[in-house]
């Protein structure tokens, strides 16, 4: 028998904000890209975004 009543390894409000910092970093590295940038360029412009977006986001969602 399993045992099902573990506790989750992130709750809603931190599950949220990560996805919405990935969602950020993900359209920051796309535009990037599309605008004749590099793939290096793209990569650094995503993790600023993923940051920025975290922090902001942690800061707003209650």
């Amino acid at each position: 028998m399993r045992n099902y009543d573990r506790d989750p390894l992130l709750d809603q409000r931190a599950a949220l904000i990560l996805l919405f910092g990935v969602l950020s970093a993900i359209g920051a590295g796309a535009l990037t890209v599309l605008n004749c940038g590099t793939v290096s360029g793209a990569a650094l412009a995503g993790a600023g975004a993923f940051a920025a977006a975290v922090y902001f986001f942690h800061k707003i969602i209650s």
